[in-house]
């Protein structure tokens, strides 16, 4: 394969951003692009000269000068359209989050295994230099044991365009935990190396968007007066094999100092870390008062493109290696499943 063929199925803003990042790729083009409306097709193709407009996903699908295929559609249809493309010979890039429950996603795990076609979950805050930096010290056992992790995300107002399909547990599965939590659930358990978990105790709530409050800025989906029943804000606690414990918390909308606020952090028998922006807090000599805050981390980013869509493009033509593994994005899957478990029994959720 000299170069790689992409299509993309969803023309809503985030790939408008995905591709950008194509975009700089020596060896990939943009050749297709799919959606159900007409007009967001021909804004993305007409902005980036995309050859191939179709409206349904089947067509795209069909056409031979596609070799590998984006995803970025509300998430009821994720398994759907992946397992669809795989099926049809494509490689697929999927957007977060997997899918609607584990089931879904063990099922495109296994079509991807059937077809030989490659699999991988677009985590990108996985390929931020920051987050490769601490998480190549990490893998060094620098930090000593990581017993404890907190991964959050909040946001003052920032909910998706209201009424539209983010809103709608139907079309989405959860709100606040499955858009922005994910991430950072899953760059937590990616940079301590522990996707092991045994129990997860978790409470959404949902205060701000169904009252019509909360709006930010992002998502260009059409508004429809679709009732407001996902979570705006969620908080778990996430039990490891070995002993350790992540905290997670995300809002869309809460009443916060910050507008946005969001961090993982490690904390390790021999140093501690944050990942926004990279930072090691240690203590060299016990016996030294002054306390150490490294601002300026001495690591390499493994990936030095820092981008997803570079990283599948080459592991396609040359072998490098997914950031992202199909089954770490699939124990996610199940924390997700498990926290909406415990909402719904007020019990902690065994793995």
């Amino acid at each position: 394969m000299k170069e790689v063929r992409f299509g993309f199925v969803g023309a809503g803003k985030i790939s408008h951003f995905s591709a950008e990042s194509l975009k700089s790729h020596p060896r990939a083009r943009l050749v297709a692009v799919q959606d159900l409306s007409k007009e967001r097709v021909a804004e993305l193709a007409d902005k980036f000269d995309i050859e191939h407009r179709f409206t349904e996903a089947t067509q795209l699908f069909a056409c031979p000068e596609v070799d590998a295929v984006y995803i970025a559609v509300p998430n009821k249809f994720h398994a759907t359209l992946a397992i669809e493309a795989m099926k049809a010979g494509k490689h697929v890039l999927l957007e977060k989050p997997f899918a609607m429950d584990a089931s879904e996603a063990a099922d495109v795990i296994r079509v991807s295994k059937e077809t030989g076609r490659v699999f991988t979950v677009g985590m990108n805050q996985r390929y931020n230099a920051d987050s490769q930096k601490i998480k190549a010290i990490a893998q060094t056992g620098a930090l000593g044991e990581v017993y404890y992790a907190k991964a959050y995300w909040f946001r003052r107002e920032g909910i998706p365009k209201l009424g539209t399909w983010f809103g709608n547990k139907a079309m989405a599965g959860a709100g606040a935990i499955n858009d922005i939590g994910v991430h950072l659930l899953d760059l937590c358990l990616h940079t301590m190396g522990n996707f092991d978990p045994v129990s997860v105790y978790g409470t959404t709530y949902t205060k701000f968007g169904n009252r019509g409050l909360g709006e930010g800025g992002w998502g260009i989906s059409d508004a429809t007066e679709t009732t407001f029943d996902v979570d705006d804000l969620a908080s778990a606690m996430i039990k490891m094999r070995n002993g350790a414990t992540v905290c997670l918390e995300v809002s869309w909308a809460a009443h916060i100092a910050d507008s946005n606020r969001m961090n993982v952090e490690l904390f390790g028998t021999e140093m501690g870390a944050s990942l926004y922006p990279a930072k090691l807090y240690k203590r060299n000599d016990p016996l030294n008062a002054d306390y150490q805050i490294v601002d300026n981390v001495a690591a390499n980013p493994a990936l030095e493109h820092c981008d997803r869509f570079h990283n599948f493009a080459n592991h396609l033509l040359d072998g490098e290696a997914l950031l992202v593994t199909a089954e770490e994005a699939l124990v996610v899957q199940k924390i997700l499943d498990a926290v909406a478990q415990s909402t719904r029994t007020g019990k902690s959720v065994n793995l």
